[in-house]
C-alpha cells in the first residue's frame, strides 16, 4: 500500500470534511472543535496516558465524548498479576471539559468530591496528577508523575470514516511513545517510584467524530533495547485507512513506517483466549512478535443504548523489528494489546 504523508494546514475544510487523509510524524494539522460540521453529540475528545515499568504501571484518562464525560485511573501490579480501576462518568459535558486543541501545549483537568485529575503541559514537560480518596474501598491513590524527553517523532494519522452520512466523520490521532517518566504512585500504604532510566509513558491523544458502532485493535510498547529507546504503535479496525495505517516502529527517537498488521488472538472453545500467547505480524515482514499476556484489563459495560466490551491485555513482547537495514531482536519488553468494541 502506498501511504500518503500529511501536509501542514487545517485539518477540516469549510464544510467540516478532512482536507486530506494520511499520516505524519508530528501534529502537522490544526484541529479546532469549532470547525466540525457533524452532529455535535458525535464529537469525541480524549487524552489517555499509560506510565509503567516491568513491575507496575498506572493509566489515566480524561475524555469529553459530548453526551458523556469520562475520567478514571487504573493501577497495575504486574508482579502479582492484578489491577484496580476507578472510573467516573458525567452527563452532557458537550465540550465544557475544554480539551486542548493540540497536544503540544495546554492543560486539562476535572475535579469533584470523588476525583481530582489534572494534566499540565507547558510545551517541554507534562505533569500528571490524580487523587481519588476512595480508589479501593477506603484506600486512597495519589499519582504525581512528570513526563519529559519527548522523542522527535510520533504517530499521527487523519482517518475518514466514509462517504455519504459519514463524510464529516473523522479521527485525528497522535500516539507519543517512549516519553521518560519520573514520579510516584502512593496506594495501599506503599509508594511506587518511576525512574526515567526504566519507566516510560505513552500518550493517546484523540479528537474526532465517530460513528455509533465500531471495533478497534491497538497495541503499544515503549522500552529499551541495548540502552536505546524503542517502541511501536500498531492498530487497525476503524475508518478508511486506504491512505495510511497507524503502524510505526520507534527507535532512538525516529519513526519507521509499517504497512498493515494483524493481531492473531488465540481461540479456545470457540472464543478468543486473551491470556494465551498471541502473535502479531506485519505484511511487509518488518515486524514479527509473540506476546505473552500477564493481565487482561477486561470490562463489559451496558448503559441504555451505550455499550463497551474492552480487553486491554498487558504483557511482554519478544521478536524482531526491522528499521531500515537493521534488525532489532527484542525480548520481554512490556506493553499492551487490546480489542475494544463500542456502541457509543
Amino acid at each position: 500500500m502506498t501511504q500518503k504523508r500529511l501536509k501542514s494546514g487545517r485539518l477540516l475544510d469549510s464544510n467540516g470534511v478532512l482536507t486530506e487523509a494520511g499520516y505524519a510524524t508530528s501534529l502537522v494539522k490544526d484541529y479546532s472543535r469549532d470547525d466540525i460540521k457533524a452532529p455535535r453529540l458525535r464529537i469525541k475528545e480524549w487524552d489517555y496516558y499509560f506510565i509503567g515499568n516491568d513491575h507496575y504501571g498506572v493509566a489515566m484518562t480524561i475524555a469529553d465524548n459530548s453526551y458523556m464525560g469520562f475520567v478514571g485511573c487504573t493501577f497495575f501490579d504486574f508482579d502479582n498479576k492484578n489491577y484496580k480501576t476507578k472510573n467516573f462518568m458525567t452527563f452532557m459535558p458537550k465540550g465544557k471539559t475544554n480539551m486542548p486543541s493540540t497536544s503540544k501545549t495546554g492543560d486539562v483537568f476535572f475535579k469533584n468530591k470523588k476525583i481530582d485529575i489534572q494534566f499540565f503541559n507547558d510545551g517541554s514537560k507534562r505533569h500528571l496528577l490524580c487523587q481519588i480518596p476512595k480508589f479501593d474501598k477506603n484506600k486512597e491513590i495519589l499519582v504525581d508523575v512528570l513526563l519529559t524527553d519527548e522523542p522527535e517523532d510520533s504517530m499521527v494519522i487523519a482517518t475518514p470514516f466514509g462517504k455519504g452520512k459519514y463524510e464529516k466523520y473523522f479521527y485525528y490521532n497522535q500516539k507519543i511513545n517512549c516519553l521518560r517518566a519520573s514520579g510516584t504512585v502512593k496506594y495501599d500504604d506503599k509508594e511506587y517510584v518511576f525512574n526515567p532510566e526504566d519507566s516510560f509513558a505513552v500518550l493517546d491523544w484523540g479528537r474526532g467524530v465517530w460513528p455509533y458502532k465500531n471495533t478497534w485493535y491497538w497495541s503499544s510498547m515503549s522500552g529499551l533495547h541495548e540502552g536505546v529507546r524503542v517502541g511501536f504503535n500498531l492498530g487497525y479496525g476503524f475508518g478508511d485507512t486506504s491512505n495510511a495505517s497507524e503502524n510505526m516502529i520507534f527507535y532512538d527517537g525516529k519513526a519507521y513506517k509499517l504497512d498493515q498488521v494483524k493481531f492473531n488472538i488465540p481461540i479456545k472453545n470457540g472464543k478468543e483466549d486473551y491470556l494465551s500467547t498471541w502473535t502479531i505480524e506485519s505484511n511487509d515482514d518488518k515486524l514479527n512478535l509473540t506476546f505473552e499476556p500477564i493481565i487482561d484489563r477486561h470490562s463489559s459495560d451496558n448503559v441504555l443504548i451505550i455499550s463497551s466490551a474492552q480487553h486491554q491485555v498487558f504483557g511482554c513482547f519478544s521478536g524482531t523489528l526491522r528499521v531500515e537495514d537493521k534488525t532489532l531482536e527484542i525480548k520481554n519488553l512490556l506493553g499492551f494489546a487490546e480489542k475494544v468494541s463500542n456502541r457509543w
